[in-house]
């Protein structure tokens, strides 16, 4: 028995974000989560979490760049709100990897993490992760704006009923900044690593990772593709999204074209996904 009535557990918005690069194979970043998580305990997982108060379109006003809240929202099927989710996944993505996705100020450069600085940025992901900054106050205080225009939106995934925590995600995918090496947390986070899409699917199968279903069917998707430009080639067109459903023989979450699909089941796992080639 559950000790939480299913049908009571609130879905929460959430974004994640598939950090990708060319290792020099197409890579994407990987973290483990503490067996001991109340979701996804020992999963392997992308950065992400809950959008909260701070992830708000009018708290980051002149902060974030490229992208506004009308676009976001655009992007995603949205009235209004969409940039939480962006804000929410850079935040997330430094808390958990330490990875900041952000341009200077001034001239729109990349931001570095080197000796100069990499002490700094460190104490400020630490005072993040404990509650005693904000990202807005770490971007206003380095002069930096949050690089919204390089994260593109990919998927949804809404949590399916039964779980402790359940979740409206938004998945994004971005190129890591040339000049930062991401570092798991040690908190939630106990492991990290760079692997190729299809390393992970074979470890899937044979059980030395374990993924959630959306999770992995990302990762299957990526291994569409050959290279990390490809990627954001095809994803900068915002591809119409596709229904993902459940194989009704195998459990499998099938998308449109593969075996199954035109009679697989609807009401299991709720995603839409547009990461794919474009033909």
């Amino acid at each position: 028995m559950t000790d939480f009535v299913p049908e009571d557990v609130p879905i929460r918005p959430a974004a994640t974000v598939m950090l990708i690069d060319d290792r020099p194979d197409l890579q994407v970043f990987m973290m483990e989560r503490h067996a001991n998580t109340v979701f996804a305990g020992g999963m392997w997982v992308f950065p992400g979490g809950a959008v909260d108060h701070q992830d708000d379109a009018s708290y980051y006003a002149n902060i974030a760049t490229h992208r506004t809240d009308a676009e976001a929202s655009a992007l995603m099927g949205l009235e209004s709100g969409g940039l939480a989710y962006y804000m929410a996944a850079i935040r997330e993505t430094f808390e958990e990897a330490g990875i900041l996705l952000a341009l200077h100020r001034h001239d729109e450069r990349p931001l570095r993490l080197n000796s100069s600085n990499q002490q700094r940025f460190e104490s400020l992901r630490d005072q993040l992760n404990a509650g005693d900054t904000t990202l807005k106050s770490i971007l206003q205080q380095e002069s930096l704006l949050a690089d919204v225009g390089q994260m593109h939106y990919v998927a949804r995934w809404i949590t399916p009923l039964g779980s402790p925590r359940r979740f409206d995600a938004r998945f994004f995918i971005a190129c890591i900044p040339s000049e930062q090496i991401p570092i798991h947390d040690d908190g939630e986070l106990v492991n990290s690593t760079w692997m190729s899409p299809q390393d992970i699917l074979e470890r899937a199968e044979q059980e030395e990772m374990v993924l959630m279903s959306p999770t992995l069917r990302m990762v299957k998707n990526l291994a569409a593709f050959q290279s990390a430009p490809q990627v954001i080639e095809s994803v900068e067109k915002n591809p119409l999204d596709e229904q993902a459903r459940v194989h009704r023989d195998t459990g499998i979450i099938v998308m449109p074209g593969e075996a199954g699909y035109d009679d697989a089941l609807t009401d299991v796992e709720n995603g839409w996904v547009r990461l794919k080639p474009q033909v």
